[in-house]
């Protein structure tokens, strides 16, 4: 049998110890684990952009995969934990819409509350379930116990309203989703509903905040320094690029600001 896989998604970072005891739990009841660090540099208590990175994510690893996913404003008060199955995968959060965007994409075939005290460290911290109920959670899951064996089915579980892009008229409107570390201004125009606008027309016309980016370009080289230009990024969805600089820098724009796209 392959040896399972367990990702974990946190916004813990790595100059504390909170992600690495995670994974100290993780093996002492489940040694014969592939541990993956998908990212713990999430935005601290940004549970919308946690879901779209967990959804950019998921489908890129071997089906059978546990993600942890430990973005959690309300640690420590009635808000559930979860365990789920969504397509091949499964996942562990807590319950406040982090699976949202996965759940969009993979309508989960079960979702259950972590409740069943014996798959959790004996004492809950109200501090850190990362690793008193989720990180156990995960491993006792690596080790077979079925979904069903942590708790009672939920069918309430939180859902985010996250922003879809919409046509109005002859222009596709959305807003930007997320900023990535090269400064690249990721929206949420896809790239069908963008092509379909387009049709074959050479020129853009994309408003992002108060600035126009008029080229569509392939990737970043087919920039000039100091150019701003818009391209399909590896998630398929339409970003503003500069070449070797921060677009999100020269554009002046954030996550949540409009964008507007229409042909010339």
């Amino acid at each position: 049998m392959p040896r399972p896989i367990i990702a974990l998604l946190t916004d813990f970072g790595t100059r504390d110890h909170y992600s690495g005891v995670m994974k100290g739990v993780v093996l002492g009841i489940c040694p014969d684990v592939t541990l993956v660090d998908v990212t713990h540099d999430l935005p601290p208590h940004d549970i919308a952009f946690a879901a779209h990175e967990l959804a950019a994510t998921y489908r890129y690893f071997p089906a059978g995969t546990i993600f942890v996913v430990v973005v959690d404003p309300g640690v420590g008060t009635s808000r559930r934990g979860l365990a789920a199955e969504a397509g091949d995968r499964k996942f562990i959060a807590p319950d406040n819409g982090v699976l949202t965007a996965v759940f969009q994409e993979a309508p989960p075939k079960r979702v259950v509350e972590l409740s069943e005290r014996k798959y959790a460290r004996p004492t809950v911290s109200r501090t850190f379930e990362g690793r008193d109920r989720f990180a156990p959670a995960a491993a006792f899951l690596a080790k077979g116990i079925h979904l069903e064996a942590f708790g009672r089915p939920v069918t309430d579980y939180h859902v985010l309203t996250l922003p879809t892009a919409q046509m109005r008229g002859e222009t596709l409107v959305g807003c930007v989703v997320r900023v990535d570390r090269f400064g690249n201004v990721v929206t949420n125009l896809d790239r069908r509903a963008c092509e379909k606008l387009i049709n074959g027309h050479a020129g853009i016309d994309l408003r992002v905040g108060s600035r126009t980016v008029n080229r569509l370009v392939a990737t970043f080289a087919d920039l000039s320094a100091g150019e701003i230009g818009a391209l399909y990024g590896s998630t398929d969805h339409l970003e503003c690029a500069a070449q070797s600089a921060s677009a999100a820098e020269v554009l002046g724009v954030r996550a949540g600001d409009p964008v507007e796209l229409r042909r010339v």
